[in-house]
């Protein structure tokens, strides 16, 4: 692999200028910003290294770029990734443009270097090695890149059925991952699922003098008791059977996460936090973090926000929640459960909107692909990677597991304080540039099967 890793080393520069110029696109999905460009921008880096490549429709979403070729072993890799990046707001917390990515101290900043633009460019700088210096591919790859991750993949779960034959492949590899705060490569096996809901409170029919709290009802009183009542100061959901699919961890998932680091004190120093919610520490704090669900109010919106007094009572209330799910929940179920929560604690006028639901999915920790992928991070980056049974984020792994029945790893170029789906998000050169080689050593170590 040297011959190759040097290629990469040599081109470093052209791999990030590369990714700047796509991270120069403002593909907010929520915003439904410059999605069309940046599909077409993708497909033609795919089809500037040899690969057949389209842009593909996806019924109630954004366009799928779909790319493929063959290699010397007919054994094919897929890779899931996807274009589409979290709005840049608040703005004025970025040190420099969000959209126009920046270069300094070793990283590099804009919105979209980490989650997902600069794994998507890591693979492609491993792509263009093997073909530069070898000529073609070690196996045949596949690429599936969506436009909706960020707004939680709507209808991906129908994309993927109706195009089982074209993603027909042999294993998976996943967005990206990264290393942890030692720096150590990280393999992960599993993403945890996702309900996502709006909450609205409406009570009178304008907003009134503040007076009035004698005898009005309060949107905003009315939608905070509401919320009061789905998770208690415990962190326990207080949904009725809200816990009743969730599945135990196996118990060679639970020895991948004691052989794991402990690192919560360095990540709780960062966040500014001397202590984690209830107090978990060590094993304890990776299973809660890892194995367990949430309920997460992401926003909230009433009455009067700017600057000064204005004493009003609010006619609406309004709440953005997510609920991350492990297996084997299901957030059509818990969609339901939540509604017959609220209603069966006197909370049946709160309006409850389904904005996405994403299944959670695991591969199995002692699954063949595991070792495949080991040996290739041990080829790049020199030394053992931790293997973690599950991500606590959320995407749409579950059909590519469930429906396409692929094993799924996910190795990428992150590292704990890339800010992803924060200001200043950004990447450090050099996870780039080992990322790169993690990709180009799987390739080769996944052809020899």
């Amino acid at each position: 692999m040297d011959d190759i890793f040097h290629y990469i080393d040599d081109h470093l520069n052209d791999s990030l200028a590369e990714l700047t110029e796509l991270c120069k696109l403002p593909s907010v999905s929520a915003q439904n910003t410059a999605i069309e460009e940046t599909a077409k921008h993708v497909s033609g880096l795919l089809r500037d290294l040899g690969f057949e490549a389209r842009v593909l429709p996806k019924q109630g979403g954004h366009p799928v770029v779909y790319a493929e070729q063959s290699g010397l072993s007919t054994r094919t890799l897929l890779f899931y990734n996807h274009y589409d990046v979290q709005p840049a707001e608040p703005l004025e917390l970025w040190s420099s443009p969000p959209f126009q990515p920046t270069l300094r101290d070793g990283k590099l900043y804009g919105r979209g270097v980490s989650d997902n633009k600069g794994n998507i460019a890591a693979r492609l700088a491993a792509l263009r090695a093997w073909k530069e210096v070898r000529g073609e591919l070690p196996c045949a790859v596949k690429f599936c890149i969506e436009g909706d991750e960020e707004i939680g993949s709507p209808q991906m779960e129908e994309f993927v059925a109706e195009q089982r034959e074209l993603l027909a492949a042999d294993a998976c590899v996943w967005e990206g991952g990264g290393v942890t705060w030692e720096g150590v490569p990280q393999v992960l096996m599993g993403v945890k699922g996702l309900l996502y809901v709006e909450l609205e409170s409406n009570t009178v029919n304008r907003d009134a003098h503040s007076s009035y709290g004698t005898v009005l009802p309060n949107a905003a009183w009315r939608l905070a008791w509401a919320l009061a009542s789905i998770k208690g100061p415990d962190e326990r959901v207080l949904i009725d059977g809200f816990y009743d699919d969730v599945r135990p961890s196996t118990p060679e998932e639970r020895a991948a996460v004691e052989a794991m680091p402990a690192e919560e004190a360095e990540t709780l120093k960062s966040y500014g936090v001397e202590e984690a919610l209830t107090g978990v520490r060590g094993l304890e704090y990776r299973l809660r973090h890892l194995f367990e669900p949430t309920a997460t109010i992401d926003g909230l919106t009433s009455g009067y926000e700017g600057e000064g007094a204005k004493t009003v009572l609010p006619a609406r209330a309004m709440a953005k929640m997510d609920f991350r799910l492990v297996p084997d929940q299901d957030p059509d179920d818990i969609f339901t459960k939540l509604r017959r929560h609220l209603d069966s604690r006197g909370f049946s006028d709160i309006t409850l909107r389904l904005v996405a639901g994403v299944r959670p999915a695991r591969t199995p920790v002692s699954d063949p692909l595991v070792e495949v992928v080991r040996r290739a991070v041990v080829d790049a980056y020199g030394r053992e990677p931790i293997i973690v049974p599950t991500m606590a984020g959320t995407g749409p792994l579950h059909p590519f597991v469930a429906t396409l029945g692929l094993p799924t790893a996910d190795i990428g170029i992150g590292y704990p304080v890339a800010n992803i789906h924060a200001p200043d998000e950004n990447i450090r050169v050099e996870d780039f540039r080992a990322g790169a080689k993690g990709i180009a050593a799987l390739l080769q170590r996944f052809a020899e099967g």
